[in-house]
């Protein structure tokens, strides 16, 4: 037996054009890692609601493959965790992910992402996101997807407004230490039929989902 009859979820890659998302094996893990360590985001920011990217180039690399292998398992209809490598011509750029409790029942995941600072300012941001919601609305199902950003990272903030997000209120929540605001975004199912066409032009090339069938039965499982 293979690693994706096994886990289907190994198996998955979304491919439009150039981008592609990509189910993130040990080698791609690695790369991804020392992406990271050589930068996110400027030092006096801080994007995450977990501080990851904080500490010394190995710190961050290692905070990267700890969280990865934890997140790996956690693939099933109880507790979705998809975390999938984004690659621009094969190259890795950055991780998108999405996850949510209950998935068989509510249908409901929250994305969350990152690009090495060196890809950013590109547009990759928006049309990785896209992708992950084609893959989540017309590949996997899901009936509602959230996102939400502090208020000081407007590219979050362009991003999903520009795909079609409508607001879903402000939190106040802990970040290293001070109280700072967090806005939500939300797309139900409905909102993406409305901006579905516009968001895929945004796309160089038509979508092609591999494994994806294979996944959403894992899901239901």
């Amino acid at each position: 037996m293979s690693l994706t009859d096994l886990w289907p979820a190994a198996g998955v890659r979304v491919r439009a054009g150039d981008l592609e998302l990509r189910w993130i094996d040990d080698d791609l893990l690695v790369a991804l890692a020392e992406l990271a360590s050589r930068g996110v985001h400027v030092p006096d920011a801080m994007p995450f609601t977990v501080p990851w990217t904080r500490g010394t180039p190995t710190q961050v690399a290692r905070s990267v493959i700890a969280y990865q292998w934890a997140a790996r398992g956690r693939v099933g209809p109880d507790d979705l965790r998809l975390e999938l490598a984004v690659l621009v011509d094969g190259v890795p750029v950055g991780i998108q992910g999405a996850g949510g409790a209950d998935w068989a029942v509510m249908r409901t995941a929250e994305t969350g992402s990152w690009l090495g600072l060196e890809h950013q300012g590109r547009g990759i941001g928006t049309r990785m996101r896209v992708l992950m919601l084609a893959l989540l609305f017309d590949g996997l199902g899901a009936e509602e997807v959230t996102s939400a950003a502090w208020l000081d990272n407007p590219a979050s903030h362009a991003v999903s407004r520009r795909v079609g997000y409508e607001d879903n209120g402000m939190r106040r929540l802990v970040r290293e230490g001070g109280v700072a605001i967090n806005q939500g975004y939300r797309m139900a199912r409905p909102r993406w039929e409305q901006v579905r066409e516009a968001n895929l032009a945004l796309l160089a090339g038509p979508i092609v989902l591999d494994g994806v069938a294979r996944l959403r039965e894992q899901l239901a499982e």
